[in-house]
């Protein structure tokens, strides 16, 4: 396929160019955040709650096999460069998400053992990449707010902007594909391959993040976070929790596409990617 740094995002129409009937979209995701809290799970207690929440998650979705604990985790969640997040719904676990900080000091991330063909070469050239993985969403909570995966995915670019990244990956199944590039962009770079742990193949989608992040937020303003969201989230002697700080937006900005999650095949919306 080529290296990631040759494809162009030029082709493809400014996301702020696509405006739909104003509010709906915005107040909906607004609405949702009001009541949602991020935390960096750090005690056993928040990790182990995770891990079940994501086998529960692949184990609907038929790409892994059972286990007696009930649990999902691999050695990529105790790496040094793992941030590992829920989002809780009053007090309810209702998401998760991994996010792997790479770079050429700390290179160890489940994507580039996947593509190390298209991603070491970045490294080495001293790129930054943040690697989202693990991303599950609780089966009834799904149903009942379509604006979970929006919420959820806020983290993605709140790492990037924090950390400085120069690209934003996307390892997802073919279905969902489309949902990356219309939201974010992303551009397919590699074919799916075989992934470790998962019984489904993979294929890698990116994103130069400081190309791409200014319109993202231009239609989707949600998608902004505040310093301190992210200082409180990615810096470890911090708490680890914190609330949406909601950023004044104008009519256009809350303007968008009709609000449509990245959905399984059957319709029920409990993992979305690697």
């Amino acid at each position: 396929m080529g290296e990631i740094t040759t494809f162009s995002h030029q082709s493809r129409p400014s996301l702020s160019d696509q405006v739909a009937p104003e509010g709906s979209f915005y107040d909906q995701v607004a609405r949702l955040l009001d009541r949602i809290e991020y935390r960096r799970a750090d005690s056993a207690a928040q990790r182990e709650a995770i891990f079940r929440l994501r086998y529960q998650a692949y184990i609907r979705d038929g790409t892994i096999a059972p286990s007696a604990d009930g649990m999902f985790s691999d050695p990529y969640d105790e790496r040094g460069n793992v941030y590992l997040f829920g989002l809780y719904l009053e007090g309810v676990l209702a998401s998760s998400l991994r996010l792997h900080v790479g770079s050429a000091d700390q290179p160890d991330f489940p994507s580039r053992e996947v593509f190390p063909d298209l991603l070491q070469p970045l490294l080495d050239a001293g790129k930054v990449i943040v690697d989202p993985t693990r991303f599950v969403v609780d089966d009834v909570l799904a149903r009942l707010h379509r604006a979970l995966p929006y919420a959820t995915l806020r983290l993605c670019g709140m790492a990037a902007q924090y950390f400085g990244a120069d690209h934003l990956l996307a390892a997802v199944r073919v279905e969902l594909q489309a949902f990356y590039g219309r939201v974010f962009r992303h551009q397919l770079v590699c074919e799916p391959r075989a992934y470790p742990h998962l019984s489904k193949p993979i294929c890698l989608m990116t994103i130069h993040y400081p190309t791409v992040a200014e319109d993202a937020y231009r239609l989707y303003p949600f998608f902004r976070t505040t310093a301190s969201e992210q200082t409180m989230l990615f810096d470890r002697s911090m708490p680890g929790a914190v609330r949406w700080q909601a950023i004044p937006v104008t009519t256009r900005q809350a303007s968008g596409t009709d609000l449509d999650p990245p959905v399984e095949p059957a319709g029920t919306m409990t993992r979305t990617g690697s």
